[in-house]
């Protein structure tokens, strides 16, 4: 029962912390946030392959799925930062 609502303490804490973001600041968390399921979709397909070349292959999309998501991620924040549309 502790562990159930120290959960729910937790994702409520989250939610009032998201609040307080700018919309730019969720559309950037959102991004990283997708970028970073994909990847570790194809990391997963990666694991599943049944070639070495088909491995590194996945796993190469996979990592550049990554880095392009957080150079859209900050892309995003920077914006915001010169709007001065941003929380900080």
């Amino acid at each position: 029962m502790k562990i159930i609502h120290t959960l729910a303490v937790a994702a409520g804490v989250a939610a009032l912390a998201a609040c307080n973001q700018s919309p730019q600041e969720q559309q950037a968390d959102n991004i990283e946030a997708n970028a970073e399921a994909t990847a570790d979709n194809l990391e997963e397909a990666a694991d599943n392959a049944t070639t070495e070349a088909t491995e590194d292959s996945l796993e190469n999309q996979a990592d550049a799925t990554r880095e392009a998501g957080e150079e859209t991620a900050d892309s995003v924040r920077d914006g915001a930062d010169a709007d001065g549309n941003s929380v900080n």
